[in-house]
């Protein structure tokens, strides 16, 4: 049986909540493998509208086990107050399965990614504050915190000692802040452990013998390829890897365990935070975008950028990820217009590129090259296969897959879990 990945092919925010839960029903077991609470999935069932932050989309769906990898970094106060507020909705939350080896956000984390970004003025990164960024540092600087931490008093006081000798240091002398007490951070992410402690599995060991047994497991990305560390538009990314090689590191499996690597797709384009967006729209188009489909951040509650369909993104993204299938959403925003630009290259001093520019300064300068392409006026959100739809949205599906490498094997036409065209089974 296959493991899956499923992941944002453009800058996050693409809908990865809506594919997960519709794949949900018929996998063993969803895993998130990097990132944190700066990540949001917004995945409604009937009437109800569930946003996720911390825990995988699959939780909403009864069989399935949900399981927060190695790869993420763990906020204990975010995550209880997400399991409360679904056991309150009569969701149960029980199977979940927590890695003993993914980092704990602390409130120094927190404090260092505020201080940090105010004090960055106009060169700040869009950081959403909430101590992502330096939690993956102290991680790489071998000064973090794990989960499993929290059951051993004496480690859990030496780390949170050593982490604190210097960044006191920076927070009194470079901020002017008040230093953090050692003691009071300890008390505080020990007051977290009995409530935690159900959850805390080695999940390496759980997800390699559940594929060995042939039970199928969906890895599912947070943010999106664009915002990855090494691959994303740097500096203005996320500290982790949300393309298909964070899977591997992120839950622990080889990548000969992985069959199959789904990128999800707008039918447009959207952006949170800072950084370059050659097809952004700051008219009448971007706004409309912006309302009907509803774009603002899950997690930040911050207006979303919007722009076109990208077709040169979504090509590096086939690329990085090996992507197999596209999971194409939000088609349905993209009604009434008469036409409908798609970027299929950008101009950059003067010379056509069709490919993604490696250099951070040229793709700062890309234009983008747009080719029209017909719009539809009908209401598309009752279409329930391929051909049901209007000519010219299939006509631009067909386009979108030409351009971007990959079969589109699913289309979103409306937020609901039954609003979706499914052309080829995932499975």
């Amino acid at each position: 049986m296959p493991a899956l990945v499923l992941l944002g092919a453009q800058w996050g925010d693409e809908g990865k909540g809506k594919a997960t839960d519709l794949l949900g029903g018929s996998v063993d077991y969803v895993v998130r493998y990097q990132g944190g609470n700066n990540a949001g999935h917004t995945v409604v069932v009937g009437d109800q509208k569930y946003a996720l932050h911390l825990l995988p989309s699959g939780i909403l769906s009864p069989g399935c086990t949900p399981v927060i990898g190695n790869g993420v970094v763990v906020d204990p106060s975010v995550l209880l107050s997400e399991l409360s507020g679904l056991n309150e909705r009569g969701v149960d939350t029980s199977k979940l399965l927590i890695s003993g080896n993914a980092h704990i956000i602390t409130p120094y984390n927190v404090t260092v990614d505020k201080v940090t970004e105010r004090f960055l003025g106009k060169r700040k990164i869009g950081t959403t504050g909430r101590g992502i960024g330096p939690t993956y540092a102290d991680k790489i600087n071998r000064v973090g915190i794990r989960v499993q931490d929290l059951y051993d008093q004496s480690i859990l006081t030496q780390k949170v000692e050593a982490a604190l000798d210097v960044k006191n240091q920076v927070l009194t002398k470079l901020y002017n802040r008040r230093a953090i007490a050692v003691d009071q951070v300890v008390e505080e992410l020990l007051g977290y452990a009995e409530k935690l402690e159900p959850y805390v599995a080695d999940t390496v060991l759980v997800l390699n013998q559940a594929l060995e047994e042939n039970k199928v497991v969906l890895f599912e990305g947070g943010q999106g390829t664009l915002l990855d560390i090494d691959h994303g538009t740097y500096p203005f990314v996320t500290s982790s890897n949300p393309t298909a090689g964070g899977a591997c590191t992120g839950a622990g499996v080889g990548p000969t365990k992985i069959s199959r690597v789904i990128g999800i797709l707008k039918a447009y384009t959207t952006r949170v935070g800072s950084g370059p967006f050659p097809t952004e729209l700051l008219d009448e188009d971007g706004e409309a975008l912006r309302r009907i489909g509803g774009e603002r951040g899950v997690t930040t509650g911050r207006d979303r950028r919007c722009g076109w369909f990208d077709a040169v993104i979504a090509r590096y993204a086939t690329r990085v990820n090996g992507l197999t299938d596209f999971f194409l959403t939000k088609l349905d925003v993209l009604t009434g217009w008469e036409q409908i630009p798609v970027c299929v290259a950008y101009e950059i001093d003067g010379k056509r590129v069709e490919e993604l520019p490696y250099s951070q300064t040229d793709f700062h300068h890309a234009k983008p090259v747009y080719e029209m392409l017909p719009g539809w006026q009908e209401d598309i959100t009752k279409a329930k296969t391929f051909a049901d739809l209007p000519k010219n949205a299939q006509t631009y599906v067909k386009a979108l897959e030409e351009m971007s490498g990959a079969p589109i094997s699913a289309i979103g036409v409306g937020p609901g879990r039954d609003e979706t065209i499914e052309i080829n089974s995932f499975l």
